[in-house]
């Protein structure tokens, strides 16, 4: 399950999955993240402070007045032992408009893909997406994995603002900017909905890790009249 444990600077424990990219290995990281939540709410073990996921790891920040490394590091091997439930997820569907200003970069990503701006967004609403992890700003997700033909790396010169809504594209992933923020993605498209919102204290995110998500076009017209 895990392939290593580690000491992360003085105050948190680095735990590796493996180097792969895929759901199986980001399945175990959202199981062992959802397990260690649970138990620290219920106050099962102290001195966890916070838990960040990613695609293949999992960090676990410490308070040092409370715990230490090795009491994390054993309480985390314990929970190998555990037969984790398959993660719960939502099914989501978020509408995109690749219109006008909207699709900042199709060609860009003609150019690189050989393919057509309409062969690219029948590949891309053809997926269904699996949210790997959320993160760079708040809520942002991290959604794989696309279509091989239409993959391509980042921008060379990253833009110093990005829209919020936009839907980006870099090697097997696809992302929603959730604000305005510095950014290198390939823009494809923007959403009208609303994908985190600070308000809401309780579900902030509209996505989160293990969630699926399949993409729909809408129209220039429906975008700016979406409520």
């Amino acid at each position: 399950m895990i392939k290593n444990i580690l000491p992360l600077g003085d105050a948190a424990v680095y735990c590796d999955f493996g180097s792969e990219v895929n759901q199986e290995i980001n399945s175990r990281v959202i199981n062992f993240f959802n397990q260690i939540s649970k138990l620290n709410e219920l106050k099962k073990i102290e001195g966890i402070i916070n838990l960040t996921p990613s695609y293949n790891k999992l960090i676990i920040s410490l308070d040092l007045s409370i715990t230490n490394y090795q009491k994390v590091k054993d309480f985390v091997l314990n929970l190998k032992l555990i037969n984790f439930k398959k993660t719960s997820h939502q099914n989501i569907k978020i509408p995109i408009c690749s219109e006008g200003d909207f699709a900042l970069d199709f060609e860009r990503i003609t150019k690189i893909t050989n393919q057509s701006k309409e062969q690219i967004l029948d590949l891309f609403y053809q997926q269904e997406y699996f949210c790997y992890m959320t993160g760079f700003v708040a809520g942002m997700p991290f959604l794989g994995d696309i279509n091989e033909k239409i993959r391509c790396q980042r921008l060379e010169t990253p833009r110093v603002n990005v829209p919020e809504g936009s839907v980006g594209i870099t090697e097997q992933f696809t992302n929603i900017y959730t604000s305005q923020s510095p950014g290198g993605w390939n823009i494809i498209g923007n959403t009208p909905l609303k994908i985190f919102n600070k308000l809401d204290e309780i579900k902030p995110n509209l996505i989160n890790p293990g969630d699926k998500i399949k993409f729909y076009p809408i129209t220039k017209k429906q975008h700016d009249n979406w409520k």
